[in-house]
């Protein structure tokens, strides 16, 4: 017979069953819970980032045996600017891969914007430069653009054309900084409509930014009349990709990047402590941000160092190039992460009908993330033709868009959809910038190789997300 009361059975119940009920809402993972994790996601086929960081190893051992000179401080110096417009494209292409589609014209739509700005700086009045009939279409594509981002309900993006609209028409893209930013607002209307005849027609993307990625070749040519524009005259627009912060601002930029990392987790570990909800330990936090901060310190330390050869001339600092994609990157991880348009992104490209009968509006996602990709192909063609120095004629065409996509699912994302990270396009992005620099090193070694090399690397990274997604059904 039992002794105890009924109130000595009730007072035990709700604590047993609290603990049964919610325990997994209230854990702390410490730091050998980490661990644990992550090797439990690369045994159930999710490797997320390790391929790439092995295969970014093995690259650098291979290329510091080709030449003494891949670690030099000058070299290292240079990878930055020499792979930007890959990672900002790659970026802007994680959005639509990780709803399973494609964007083709991001590369060729990108050079357009970018060759639109140059000749509105150059020529001092875009609606002179520009032909009749174009100068006109690309008004006329920004009100119709406005139009459809609104009746689609994609109001950023509408404002965003608007204001592109606004500089366009008042020719204040005289002014290279407006300039620049008109050819990022076109950029959004581009895939405004690229979006639009995905998701509301129903046209395939890949036969949609097929035809658009040709058609943007042509559109080039018209804007630049047949004529390439030296953008190394401008000296803000050089020094996106040869430009360096000063040794202060380096610093600066460096504390405020890894300081506020750790000053958000450490704020977010200790308040979900306070309302009994899951988080990791301090302890884990505090490692992760330690281990940044080391990492931060000497790279840091090492760009600051003179690393021209030359004597007459001091480069150091860290490089613009890497400050903006790491900018950039922080801000798509925020995007893809901290909302609730990005949990939804992930949900749609994961399972597109559940996400449409859990209340989705999928046809909005679909448009918003292919707004965004050709926003990032505008930025990329801006970084393309700071990078050679001129809005060429091909500006964007060629391997542009291949490296691009490349260096996304060599980074982790995936061609099928539903995982990505924007880290995955700057890891991809270093993978794909070190080949020809590496061979380029070694005059003997014939550049065909790169495109041999770059081909190798991509068909392992996409054979490994194919079976990591194998295992990842099985398990």
């Amino acid at each position: 017979m039992s002794t105890n009361t009924p109130d000595t059975v009730e007072e035990q119940r709700p604590a047993d069953d609290s603990r049964g009920s919610f325990s997994l809402d209230v854990e702390e993972r410490s730091i050998p819970d980490a661990f644990r994790g992550w090797y439990n996601r690369l045994r159930s086929g999710d490797p997320g980032a390790l391929p790439s960081v092995l295969g970014l190893v093995v690259l650098a051992i291979i290329f510091t045996q080709v030449s003494d000179s891949f670690l030099s401080k000058y070299n290292i110096g240079n990878l930055p600017g020499q792979g930007l417009y890959i990672a900002i494209i790659a970026l802007g292409l994680v959005f639509v891969l990780l709803l399973g589609e494609i964007d083709l014209s991001a590369g060729t739509a990108g050079g357009t914007c970018a060759a639109i700005a140059a000749q509105a700086v150059f020529s001092g009045n875009l609606h002179q430069a520009l032909p009749t009939a174009l100068y006109w279409g690309l008004i006329v594509g920004l009100v119709i653009t406005i139009g459809l981002a609104v009746w689609l309900k994609a109001w950023t993006g509408a404002v965003v054309i608007l204001l592109g609209l606004i500089l366009v028409a008042t020719n204040l893209t005289q002014h290279l900084l407006l300039a620049l930013v008109a050819a990022i607002c076109i950029g959004a209307a581009i895939g405004t409509f690229t979006g639009y005849m995905v998701a509301k027609v129903g046209i395939p993307s890949f036969v949609v930014t097929l035809a658009l990625f040709l058609a943007w070749q042509g559109v080039l040519q018209f804007s630049l009349n047949a004529q390439p524009i030296n953008t190394s005259n401008y000296e803000f627009w050089h020094n996106i990709t040869y430009g360096n912060l000063s040794p202060a601002l380096s610093w600066v930029f460096s504390i405020v990047v890894v300081g506020g990392y750790i000053v958000y987790t450490v704020i977010k570990s200790v308040t979900a402590k306070r309302a009994g909800l899951a988080r990791d330990s301090l302890q884990l936090v505090l490692l992760r941000g330690g281990v940044l901060a080391a990492m931060a310190i000497v790279l840091t330390s090492l760009a600051n160092q003179n690393r021209n050869t030359n004597p007459y001339k001091v480069i150091e600092g860290i490089p613009w190039a890497a400050a903006i994609a790491i900018i950039l990157m922080i801000a798509c991880t925020i995007l893809l992460t901290k909302t609730t348009w990005g949990r939804h992104l992930y949900a749609t490209g994961g399972n597109t009908e559940a996400a449409r009968r859990a209340g989705i509006d999928v046809v909005h996602m679909k448009l918003t993330a292919f707004i965004l990709c050709s926003s990032f192909g505008a930025m990329g063609g801006i970084a393309l033709a700071s990078s050679q120095s001129s809005a060429s004629l091909d500006l964007g065409s060629g391997n542009v868009l291949l490296f691009s996509v490349a260096a996304a699912v060599i980074g982790g994302t995936s061609l099928f959809g539903g995982r990505g990270k924007p880290r995955d396009a700057i890891i991809g992005a270093l993978v794909i910038t070190i080949i020809p620099n590496g061979l380029g090193l070694k005059p003997s070694i014939g550049p065909q190789w790169q495109q041999v090399i770059t081909g190798v690397v991509l068909l392992l990274a996409a054979s490994v997300d194919a079976i990591s997604r194998r295992r990842s059904a099985r398990s």
